[in-house]
């Protein structure tokens, strides 16, 4: 009895040893981040600076626009890159318009319309008119983003100021605003998943209409899309319904909005010929001054590859030079900084003079923060009045009252997806999924491999791994358990960020090499007992890695996307900034496994390399299975858990949880995932544990 005593207490003094030892163990490998690192992040940095080298090209290009005629070629170059990079616009189709209501108000009326942008996709607006004689001017107002859409106070009295003076104002609801939000709950939901803050317009809205926007752009990003496309299309549209108005003077159109309207202006009075006199509020900006203080906003304002090419904000102004254009600014905006205004004036008005019309660009500053206030709204008016009335007489606004939301509902139930035969924008992107489904069936089993891997290569923009340079690695630490050891490895490819490694070595190895990437971190499966350490004590070699945001690489806390709900994951705005520059987090992710694999490829090889065993498991799972694809020699095997089945479920569903990080721009035109396990080989790949993109959807509050 005493001898099984002995040896239990023994057991127990060991094993309380052992659970010490590993208790101190620490698998961090990077040093403490720095304040500014811990805030931005090592990635976002990194992104920041070649964002920055973008900018500085971009400014030697607009330097050397020098007459008339390099204008007009730079605004031609501007204008295709730009129609191309949201997936150009449809064909017309009827707008089937009806005047829902009438309203009257002091020296104004009002009509509640509604009318298809797409068939079976409404448009809900009101049109302010004036009690003059017609014809009038017509301006459109695309609204900021107010949750009601176009019944916000602001958006009222800017086209009631308008409409008084003479000139007829279409204000309506943006995708994702007002009546028109694309994600509603099955049920009513009297509490507004976004907290308190902002009281929905109805009480089965779920988010945020800045998280509607972004959860668009994931739908249709891998159709080589975004959400500006449909939002843009619905402003064009929108000036249809104007000039088919009667009442209305087709060749007197102006545009104005603020902010997230004041986005919406830029872009279509750069892109639709028939805005004479246009005026955006509180957007106007550099893009610099938002990379570097805020980061990029929503889904709809990042276009893809735009500061690659060389196309910023100021450059929606520069394309419709030398139409009359007004920038309309708060001195206090803490979102579009005003220092980034003046910068973006002071190129247009350059631009415009250089093609001799220096008068018809300008700026006013109101002393006031971000919003439609009372200045602006007067301010641009009055450049309507001037460029469209040919009037110069002051406008003031005065006392104003405002319609209830009610009173300018147009949709039967206040939302018009609820209304019979809607169709959603999701819709209709799994609708032009379908379409390109064929299109892709046709051309996989057409093509041969080599050719179809190129293609791959091409759309997705993952370098050969021949032409990535090898890394620096540099030993920083270690750790001994029984049987095996773990060397601490930083690996810094040539892009700059340091990827934190940890190297198991057995202390017999077979020779069998595994790199392991969990998508919530090395450290994950590195425990005693774990996953890793099976594989380890049958001889492998692992080499796990932190990947570009992951793990210890990954941003914590991003404190400037609480709009997001935490649909979009820690890292958007590294996203964001890699999608500005023309890549994905795929491409950057894919890239990072390549140069891991290779080096444990090598390590130790005695110059001859040794194939990889591929294990990713979650949000690394599909950056690993394109890097397989594209160099299929490398591995042995591939294993791959806890992935989405495909992008045609991405694109279908309205809420989804941080896919945005998992997108490829334009893929789904030549492939989607099934086809990569094609290229890698199905009998080297093996998925496990599929995941839902709706996985980890952030629970409601009560």
């Amino acid at each position: 009895m005493m001898k099984c005593l002995l040896s239990l207490f023994a057991f127990t003094a060991t094993l309380h040893a052992t659970l010490l030892v590993h208790a101190a163990e620490d698998l961090t490998v990077l040093p403490p981040p720095t304040d500014e690192e811990s805030e931005s992040g090592l990635v976002y940095q990194a992104l920041q600076k070649r964002a920055h080298e973008a900018f500085a090209k971009r400014k030697e290009v607009y330097e050397n626009i020098k007459t008339a005629e390099d204008c007009e070629a730079y605004q031609k170059r501007m204008k295709d890159f730009f129609r191309t990079q949201i997936g150009g616009f449809p064909e017309r189709t009827p707008l089937n318009p009806r005047v829902i209501g009438k309203l009257k108000g002091d020296g104004f009326r009002v009509e509640n319309v509604i009318y298809e942008s797409w068939p079976g996709h409404h448009v809900t607006a009101n049109l302010y008119l004036p009690t003059t004689s017609p014809p009038y001017p017509g301006v459109l107002v695309p609204c900021g983003h107010s949750h009601n859409g176009k019944a916000a106070d602001g958006y009222q009295r800017a086209c009631m100021l308008l409409a008084k003076n003479g000139m007829a104002a279409l204000c309506y609801d943006p995708i994702g605003q007002g009546e028109r939000y694309q994600v509603l709950t099955d049920q009513p939901n009297e509490f507004f998943k976004g907290g308190s803050r902002y009281r929905p317009p109805h009480p089965q809205v779920q988010y945020y209409c800045t998280a509607e926007h972004t959860l668009m752009t994931v739908s249709a990003i891998p159709l080589g899309s975004n959400s500006a496309r449909y939002r843009i299309w619905d402003g064009m549209r929108s000036i249809d319904y104007l000039i088919s108005r009667p009442e209305i003077d087709g060749s007197r159109i102006g545009c104005t909005g603020n902010s997230g309207g004041g986005t919406l202006t830029s872009y279509i009075m750069a892109l639709d010929e028939r805005v004479q006199a246009a005026a955006p509020v509180c957007y106007s900006t550099m893009y610099r001054y938002l990379i570097d203080y805020n980061g990029p906003q929503d889904g709809e304002q990042n276009i893809f590859g735009q500061l690659a090419y060389g196309m910023d904000i100021a450059d929606y102004t520069l394309m419709r030079a030398p139409k009359p254009t007004l920038i309309c600014a708060g001195t206090h905006d803490r979102t579009f900084k005003i220092d980034g205004t003046w910068e973006l004036f002071r190129e247009a008005k350059r631009f415009y003079t250089r093609m001799g019309y220096a008068e018809r660009v300008d700026i006013i500053e109101a002393d006031a923060p971000h919003g439609f206030t009372i200045k602006l709204r007067e301010g641009s008016a009055r450049w309507m009045n001037r460029w469209l009335m040919h009037k110069e007489n002051a406008i003031f606004e005065g006392d104003l009252p405002v319609f209830t939301d009610e009173e300018l509902q147009c949709s039967q139930s206040g939302q018009i997806l609820l209304d019979a035969g809607e169709r959603s924008l999701f819709e209709i992107n799994d609708g032009l999924n379908q379409q390109l489904a064929k299109e892709r069936a046709e051309l996989w089993s057409s093509g041969d491999l080599g050719t179809l891997r190129e293609q791959v290569r091409e759309v997705s923009g993952i370098k050969r791994l021949a032409a990535i340079p090898r890394p620096e690695s540099k030993v920083v630490g270690s750790i001994e358990r029984p049987g095996y050891k773990i060397t601490k490895l930083i690996l810094t490819p040539d892009h700059g960020v340091p990827l934190p490694a940890l190297l198991f070595e057995p202390e017999t190895p077979s020779g069998k090499r595994t790199l392991y990437l969990h998508g919530e971190g090395k450290q994950v499966d590195a425990a005693p007992g774990g996953a890793i350490e099976k594989r380890v004590k049958q001889g492998e070699t692992v080499l796990a890695v932190d990947i570009r945001a992951i793990g210890e690489t990954s941003r914590k806390k991003n404190r400037k996307i609480g709009w997001s709900h935490g649909l979009l994951g820690p890292n958007y705005h590294e996203w964001a900034v890699a999608y500005l520059l023309g890549e994905s987090m795929v491409k950057l992710r894919a890239e990072d496994i390549l140069v891991a694999t290779r080096f444990l490829s090598e390590y130790q090889s005695k110059g001859k390399p040794q194939k990889v065993e591929l294990v990713a498991i979650g949000e690394t799972a599909i950056p690993t299975l394109h890097a397989a694809a594209l160099e299929p020699d490398l591995f042995s095997e591939v294993n791959l858990s806890e992935m989405i089945p495909s992008w045609g479920e991405v694109v279908k569903t309205p809420e989804t949880q941080n896919q945005l990080i998992n997108t490829v721009h334009g893929s789904l035109k030549v492939y989607d995932l099934p086809n990569l396990i094609t290229l890698t080989g199905k009998d080297r790949v093996k998925v496990s544990h599929p995941a839902d993109v709706k996985a980890g959807l952030a629970t409601r509050k009560p």
